[in-house]
């Protein structure tokens, strides 16, 4: 029996998780946070291209919005970074929304490292 076959349902599960995760870490932070450790700890646990194409995209998908987020917040008090947090809000929810399609696709994203929506 074909090891990849059987696990290759997992990490389907697993990688939709960690977007689910990100989009609930709008409302409750810590969510994200869990996210990127999930997505940390089984980015080497598979060899299929597919998988670890989005474990790379939701890792980057902390850190570059982790970046937006802090220039936002840093910004708040002259009015611009309350339209940078927005933005990231809805940059993390397209990104996320975007790999869940090419996750339940099972396909690689057409560009994981992008800055913007991948």
């Amino acid at each position: 029996m074909n090891t990849e076959v059987e696990k290759s349902p997992n990490f389907l599960t697993t990688i939709n998780i960690v977007y689910l995760l990100y989009l609930v870490g709008l409302l409750l932070p810590v969510t994200g946070l869990i996210g990127v450790v999930v997505a940390y700890v089984n980015r080497d646990r598979t060899s299929d291209d597919w998988t670890q194409s989005h474990y790379r995209f939701q890792i980057r998908t902390f850190w570059i919005g982790a970046l937006w987020l802090a220039i936002g917040l840093a910004l708040a008090t002259i009015m611009i970074g309350y339209v940078i947090v927005l933005f990231w809000a809805v940059w993390l929810i397209i990104r996320a929304v975007k790999g869940i399609k090419f996750s339940n696709l099972k396909q690689p994203l057409p560009d994981e490292a992008s800055w913007m929506f991948g």
